[in-house]
């Protein structure tokens, strides 16, 4: 695997104060220099439009067409046209004129004299641009009633333009006001106050910047670096009695973080310690759980054909425990000559004291049974016995049952276990369902009832453990009694081994890649009878 190379944290720090200070510089610098652009343009054509607002104010409305129409010009003609010419040479006015629009052609009144290329009464406009032109028509329209415009002008440069209409004595247009103020070196201004503004703004986040990175590199950068090696160094001592010694004062999380390392050195020292002991009781432990269930496992009758000289019937019978031990077991026997006694039976719980519970049980009931007494008596007596110094409150379901193997004859005993299930000649298999008795070891001198049933040559009989029903897939779903009544009569044709055998592989295909939580136990009789 690649080594990926590690940047440190002082790097870090130091890039990412360098790219702050250049946004920062950035980001100010623009939006001062934004606003101040905003600023001076307003303020050039405030000042503009105060100019053409003062001239529309002194001007007479009423003579302004007379000019036009006769071009003669008068005393208050020359007195109107000295006002304009002072007021542009004492301003920076480029341009102070007045004039009629007509149709889509302006006609000229006054033109302040100072600039060259005035115009005179009653000359046509032909300088102006059509964007002028068409701002002057919407002022005499009053559409806007006043308008300022900011141009720049590859012959005149920038330009703040304003016009206000001229009324008569009957309140309507006759004349437009115009002034072009010029706005001398204005992106020069405006670059020269940009680079003042980010050259302060810069100086500025430099020296803050630079303490900033002093206070973190004391206070932060410098401790954790401490830090890191001293947990390296932690690391490497761990097999020796060198502890590591942190001298970290900055008053704040990163001291109480270095007080914590420091602990945590001999937290983990005496966790090793432990964890050594821990592992080898725990392994000790579980070689003792193995030969537990070893021993469990080996208590189970495991050689089939079990009675290779009886024809009158075939068995098999299979367990597969869970990982832990578990209290399941299965049991058969002569009981004399021409009965056998089957036994299916699941212990609460789980460990050793279960599989003790267990080992206890098979050896009472096997005892009880061959002793003579019938299931019904073999329950109560164990029932008994077992609920005898039981602190534990374990308890013990069993299906016991005893059949005559010459008439197919038997009696069967639930003590809260599973429904048997019952296949008859050329039949499917189903669940026989009959009312249950409590489990043993739950109740004293509890009576249990029998069930009597009679066996005919080829009818099968299958027991089992709820591991079978409670097997679990990937989904939480159940295998449960329908599905396990299914697989078993995909295969009801088959010999008792094979039987189980592929209700296993359907168990195990349900459960896919889920763990198993039970142990899985399963017995069938076949009963063939005397030939």
């Amino acid at each position: 695997m690649k080594k990926t190379r590690k940047t440190s944290l002082n790097r870090k720090v130091l890039n990412r104060l360098i790219l702050f200070a250049v946004v920062l510089v950035i980001t100010t610098g623009a939006l001062v220099c934004i606003q101040y652009y905003f600023n001076q343009i307003n303020n050039y054509s405030k000042q503009a439009f105060d100019y053409a607002r003062t001239a529309a104010h002194v001007i007479d409305g009423d003579r302004v067409l007379g000019y036009v129409e006769t071009e003669e010009k008068d005393d208050y003609y020359y007195e109107i046209l000295d006002f304009l010419n002072v007021t542009q040479y004492e301003t920076n006015l480029k341009y102070y004129y007045v004039f009629v629009p007509y149709e889509d052609d302006l006609v000229y009144v006054w033109d302040a004299v100072n600039v060259e290329g005035a115009c005179e009464l009653g000359q046509h406009e032909k300088y102006m641009s059509e964007k002028s032109k068409a701002a002057t028509f919407e002022i005499f329209r009053q559409d806007p009633p006043e308008k300022i415009s900011i141009q720049k002008d590859k012959k005149y440069g920038h330009i703040a333009s304003a016009y206000s209409p001229i009324f008569n004595s009957s309140g309507e247009p006759v004349a437009v006001v115009g002034v072009d103020l010029s706005i001398p070196g204005f992106r020069r201004t405006i670059a020269m106050y940009m680079l003042l503004v980010m050259a302060a703004i810069f100086t500025i986040a430099l020296i803050a910047q630079i303490l900033l990175y002093s206070s973190v590199d004391k206070n932060i950068i410098r401790p954790i670096g401490l830090l890191t090696r001293s947990t390296e160094q932690m690391i490497d001592n761990l097999e020796s009695d060198k502890v590591v010694d942190i001298d970290i004062h900055t008053g704040d999380e990163i001291e109480v973080l270095a007080d914590a390392v420091k602990k945590m050195d001999g937290d983990l020292r005496n966790y090793i310690s432990e964890l050594a002991s821990v592992t080898a009781e725990k392994e000790r432990i579980g070689t003792e759980l193995n030969v537990a269930k070893r021993i469990q496992e080996g208590m189970l009758p495991n050689i089939f054909p079990p009675f290779p000289e009886r024809s009158e019937f075939d068995l098999f019978a299979a367990m597969i425990p869970a990982k832990e031990v578990g209290g399941d077991f299965y049991d058969f026997f002569m009981v004399d000559d021409t009965h056998i006694a089957l036994v299916m039976a699941d212990v609460s719980g789980k460990g050793v004291p279960a599989a003790l519970f267990m080992a206890i049980s098979k050896v009472l009931l096997k005892t009880s049974v061959q002793a003579g007494r019938s299931p019904a008596e073999t329950l109560e007596r164990v029932n008994n016995q077992l609920l005898e110094g039981n602190d534990t409150g374990l308890f013990v379901t069993v299906w016991l049952a005893v059949i005559d193997i010459t008439t197919g004859q038997g009696v069967a005993a639930n003590a809260g276990h599973e429904h048997p299930v019952v296949k008859k000649a050329n039949g499917e298999f189903e669940v026989i369902k009959y009312k249950h008795s409590p489990a043993v070891s739950t109740i004293e001198d509890m009576k249990y009832r029998e069930h009597e049933f009679v066996l005919e040559p080829g009818d099968c009989v299958f027991v089992y453990t709820d591991g079978v029903t409670e097997t679990t897939n990937e989904n939480m779903e159940l295998m449960g009694e329908d599905r396990m009544v299914e697989a078993l009569n995909r295969h009801k044709d088959a010999g008792t081994a094979e039987i189980l055998s592929k209700v296993k592989e359907e168990l195990d295909s349900f459960a896919g890649n889920a763990p198993q939580f039970d142990d899985i136990t399963m017995m069938i009789f076949e009963y063939k009878g005397i030939e």
